[in-house]
């Protein structure tokens, strides 16, 4: 069990619940029905003995997380699992109804089978994963990664195709694009090179534009030079 502040939410809650399922109770001091819910749900999350989390929130202290959910009354309880909310209840609850309510977030045992390959990590587990399921995320990234390490960029844009567009998508289809980020050299250079083709030439720019993603949002170089990017197209 944590208590979980606006500051923190992202991290504790959003983040987490890519790891493990996160059920939230959002609460306050004064609410009557909080106070029989809360040790009821604390049994029922501490009974799983960590294959779920609990996050609680007070909203009177947290107003941007009650805003978040669009909390009208409380107890309000949210499940969240990989960033989404995918159950909830609104009100006190006995303990067999929260009991229930925490259950259904244990992983399936086709889950945890799933789980199990990824982890693996070796080719041939994450292609028996998405046998399992062709849209797990975590497996389409980690295969289409080999692939890239192996020279076959071409096959891996095409399984990144699957599944929505997110950070870890647009790196590993940069580094299949530029070959695995072999060959760049200096890569300073090589964006100094691009930057006067970029406007003219759509290859260049999108070869920039990959230089950048690899390169990543922590590389105070990338702010730098999506700047000037902009200035030499615009």
């Amino acid at each position: 069990m944590a208590d979980v502040s606006d500051a923190t939410f992202a991290t504790a809650v959003v983040e987490r619940s890519n790891t493990v399922p996160v059920v939230v109770d959002l609460w306050a001091p004064w609410c009557g029905p909080c106070k029989t819910l809360g040790p009821i749900l604390e049994q029922a999350v501490a009974a799983t003995n960590g294959a779920v989390e609990l996050a609680k929130v007070n909203v009177d202290d947290n107003p941007q997380t009650a805003q978040a959910f669009q909390v009208q009354s409380i107890p309000a309880v949210y499940a969240l699992r990989d960033g989404k909310v995918v159950d909830g209840f609104i009100g006190a609850q006995g303990e067999a109804a929260v009991a229930e309510f925490v259950q259904r977030l244990l992983p399936t045992e086709l889950e945890t089978e799933l789980d199990a390959l990824v982890i693996a990590g070796d080719e041939a587990s994450l292609r028996q994963a998405l046998e399992l399921d062709a849209d797990h995320e975590g497996a389409v990234v980690a295969l289409a990664d080999l692939l890239v390490a192996d020279g076959r960029g071409d096959e891996a844009l095409d399984l990144l195709e699957r599944i929505p567009e997110t950070a870890e998508v647009r790196r590993v289809a940069a580094l299949a694009r530029t070959g695995g980020g072999e060959g760049n050299g200096d890569i300073e250079a090589r964006l100094e090179d691009l930057l006067g083709r970029v406007k003219a030439d759509p290859d260049a720019r999108q070869e920039f534009v990959d230089l950048l993603e690899i390169m990543g949002t922590d590389d105070p170089r990338t702010s730098i030079y999506r700047r000037r990017l902009t200035a030499q197209i615009y």
